[in-house]
C-alpha cells in the first residue's frame, strides 16, 4: 500500500505542475498577440527608414556630419545580447548566450570585448567576466520607445566618443510562435548600403542633406534598437508559449502513465488480498 500512496502523490504532483504550465501557456499566448501586433506594425517602417538613411549616409563624406557612419580600426567591441528577465522559455535565452560567446571566440578574438546586457539572463551569464558596462534589464518593466531611446543614446555616445569602435546587437527575431531566428546585427557604425541603386536616386532635400542626416540618423538608430527589443519580446512569449505547451503535453502523458501504473498496482494488491483470504479459508477447512 505504501507503493500505491507514493504513486498517488506523484499523480497529484504532476497534475499540479500540469495546471501551472497550462496557465503559463495561456498567459504567454495572450501577451504574444499584443507583442506580435506591435512588431508586425513597426517592422516595415523601421526597415524602410534604416534602408533610406543607409543610402543617404553613403553619399556623405566623413566630415559632413555622418559621425555614426565613421569607419575606424576596430579595437573595442561592445556586444549587446538581448534576452528575457525570466526563464521557462525553452532555448530562447541559451541560444543568445551561446551565439554571443561564439562571436567572441570566432569573430572578435583580437579585439577587446565588453557587454551591455538587456535582460537578466544575459546579465547573469556575462557578469562574471566583469566586462558588463551596464545592465538594462529594467526596460522590460515598461517597454516604451522613450525608455529604449535612452539605451540607444548611451550606445551612440560611447561610439562617438571613441570608447568603442563597433556595437553589435544579438537577439531573437520573431518569425512565428514556434520559430525565432538568431540575429547578429551591426548597430554602429551604420552599415553602408550595398550597391549604388539607392544612393543615386534623384531626391530633392529640404533642408540640406547634412541636416537631414544629423536629425534622422539618431532617430533611425533608436528605432532600430526598439525594433530589436520588440522582436526579442515577441519571440520570448512565443518561445514560452511553445515550451509550456510541450510541458503540458508531457505532464499529461506522464499523468496517464502513472494512473495506469496505479491501477495495475491496485489490481495486483487486490488480487493478493483475495489469494490470501482464499488460502486462509482453505487452511481452516483442512
Amino acid at each position: 500500500m505504501a507503493n500505491l500512496k507514493e504513486i498517488r502523490n506523484r499523480i497529484s504532483s504532476v497534475s499540479s505542475t500540469m495546471q501551472i504550465t497550462s496557465a503559463m501557456k495561456m498567459v504567454s499566448a495572450a501577451k504574444l498577440k499584443k507583442a506580435q501586433d506591435a512588431i508586425t506594425a513597426m517592422r516595415p517602417y523601421a526597415n524602410k527608414l534604416t534602408e533610406l538613411l543607409q543610402g543617404l549616409s553613403a553619399t556623405l563624406d566623413a566630415d559632413s556630419g555622418s559621425k555614426y557612419a565613421a569607419q575606424r580600426e576596430v579595437k573595442n567591441v561592445l556586444l549587446v545580447p538581448i534576452t528575457s528577465n525570466r526563464g521557462l522559455a525553452g532555448a530562447f535565452n541559451s541560444n543568445i548566450i551561446k551565439e554571443t560567446v561564439k562571436q567572441v571566440a570566432e569573430t572578435y578574438t583580437n579585439q577587446e570585448v565588453s557587454y551591455l546586457t538587456i535582460g537578466k539572463k544575459a546579465n547573469d551569464a556575462f557578469k562574471k567576466s566583469k566586462k558588463v558596462i551596464a545592465n538594462k534589464s529594467e526596460v522590460f518593466d515598461n517597454l516604451t520607445f522613450d525608455n529604449v531611446a535612452d539605451i540607444a543614446e548611451l550606445l551612440m555616445d560611447k561610439f562617438v566618443s571613441g570608447e568603442v569602435d563597433k556595437v553589435v546587437l544579438v537577439y531573437n527575431k520573431f518569425k512565428n510562435a514556434a520559430t525565432q531566428e538568431i540575429m547578429t546585427e551591426q548597430f554602429l557604425p551604420i552599415v553602408p548600403v550595398q550597391g549604388e541603386a539607392n544612393v543615386n536616386l534623384d531626391y530633392i532635400f529640404e533642408p540640406s542633406k547634412v541636416q537631414i542626416v544629423e536629425q534622422l540618423i539618431p532617430k533611425s538608430l533608436k528605432t532600430q534598437l526598439y525594433k530589436a527589443i520588440r522582436d526579442s519580446f515577441a519571440s520570448e512569449h512565443g518561445a514560452r508559449m511553445t515550451a509550456m505547451h510541450k510541458a503540458t503535453d508531457n505532464a499529461t502523458e506522464l499523468r496517464d502513465q502513472l494512473k495506469l501504473t496505479y491501477n495495475k498496482a491496485r489490481q495486483a494488491a487486490i488480487t493478493n488480498e483475495i489469494l490470501e483470504i482464499v488460502g486462509g479459508a482453505e487452511a481452516l477447512n483442512n
